[in-house]
């Protein structure tokens, strides 16, 4: 099958460039770029509109096993191809937690049903309990990209250490969640005058800042490689910086709601904004925005987190944390291209190229020979969100009834397509 693109902005974060240009399509890869349409070749006519790799939405929740009616496979898979997610990576955060070969297989059996690719990281302690570690080698073998236990953080420091010693010699990521597990326990807000205000069980970000600290001493000691999953305070940064700057083998991430939000919002006592961490203060927010665009913070995610309305119709604190977001993560990437702190091929990078290269994947690229995950997308097309149009189980979003731009028009994976009008 050939596909030719033509009419196009094509957003190459490879390059950092925004450019009128056309991309051809065969036996799904990307065989070349500004070349003419093949004879035989079926024209797609992208109106102007942008032309991206598909998202890689790294740390997204399925509920399946054991809450499959909180989020399915099936039903994530098609809200990540209607966002222009084309590559999942999905946490080990079920129940039970994937945390052996048999439950890896399990999940990656039943991912078959997504349209989208899905690849799957493993819990680093068994059943996240933080007491022993899993089998590493034997689920890096089975294919897990990367060990998490998500938001546990693994209090026991020489157990730790140890997994980052095996995890060195396989050459393995690992994925930690970077707070003080005494601090942070129990918090709904982060420490100030609002939380106080408001009455909300609080932390101080200097939980994140420990908590990174001591994650990065270990990696100093082990060599291991390492990914912060969510950096979200500005006092974080200095040491992010010196470890990088030291030579660690370090990267980190945030979502695309501690960018795009912040502790006022909370206003109201809405439980759709329930984060783990709790959203920051404005001054946090700007400052990340900007890590982001130095390079300093390197992936910017949706942290997916599908939850029923039972869960989230509750008091503040007593509510369930986290939002879905596979359908939201474009859109609101948007308002940061819109509102001038990042590019489209900053956000790209982000949100595409820099997943890819540090998790190993062959996707997040405009180049020949690289898979053709595409998006098709209007960055101007305004629209009103409704959660009920949401394509996930569980409509927990923090965007329902906002204005937004950025309407996606097309996914492609492997040059099939999988979301729009012929999809």
């Amino acid at each position: 099958m050939i596909l030719h693109f033509h009419n196009a902005r094509l957003v190459d974060p490879e390059a950092q460039s925004v450019g009128e240009g056309s991309l051809t399509v065969r036996d799904g890869r990307i065989e070349a770029l500004g070349a003419d349409a093949p004879q035989g070749a079926e024209l797609i006519d992208c109106g102007g509109r942008c032309l991206a790799p598909g998202l890689i939405d790294w740390g997204v929740k399925i509920g399946e096993p054991g809450e499959r009616h909180k989020e399915s496979f099936r039903s994530a898979g098609r809200a990540a191809a209607a966002g222009g997610v084309t590559t999942v990576i999905a946490r080990p955060d079920t129940l039970p937690p994937i945390d052996a070969p048999e439950s890896l297989e399990f999940a990656t059996r039943r991912a078959a049903d997504a349209p989208v690719n899905i690849r799957h990281m493993a819990a680093l302690t068994r059943a996240r309990e933080g007491r022993e570690m899993v089998e590493m080698g034997f689920l890096q073998d089975a294919g897990a990209v990367a060990f998490t236990d998500g938001v546990r953080v693994v209090a026991d420091t020489r157990l730790l250490s140890r997994c980052m010693t095996y995890a060195r010699g396989l050459g393995a990521l690992i994925v930690g969640h970077p707070q003080d597990p005494g601090l942070s326990k129990g918090a709904a807000a982060t420490g100030g005058k609002f939380a106080s205000l408001y009455g909300l069980p609080a932390v101080s970000p200097m939980a994140e800042v420990m908590g990174l600290d001591r994650d990065l001493a270990l990696v100093a000691m082990t060599g291991a490689r390492y990914h912060a999953d969510q950096i979200t305070v500005a006092a974080s940064l200095p040491a992010l910086r010196r470890a990088r700057e030291g030579g660690l083998d370090v990267s980190a991430g945030i979502s695309i709601h501690h960018l795009t939000l912040n502790e006022y919002d909370v206003g109201g006592y809405r439980t759709f904004f329930r984060f783990t961490p709790p959203l920051r203060a404005e001054d946090d927010r700007l400052a990340m925005v900007e890590a982001v665009a130095e390079g300093l913070i390197d992936v910017v995610a949706s942290f997916h987190t599908p939850q029923d309305e039972e869960s989230k119709r509750l008091p503040f604190a007593e509510a369930a944390p986290g939002a879905v977001g596979l359908q939201t993560l474009l859109p609101a990437a948007m308002r940061l291209y819109h509102q001038g702190g990042l590019s489209l091929p900053q956000l790209w990078r982000a949100m595409s190229l820099n997943p890819a290269r540090r998790l190993g994947l062959p996707g997040g690229r405009l180049a020949a020979g690289a898979p053709a995950d595409l998006v098709l997308f209007d960055p101007d097309a305004p629209f009103v969100l409704d959660r009920f149009t949401l394509l996930s189980k569980s409509k927990n979003t923090p965007f329902d009834g906002a204005r937004m731009e950025g309407r996606v028009l097309g996914t492609w994976v492997a040059g099939r397509r999988v979301f729009g009008e012929d999809a």
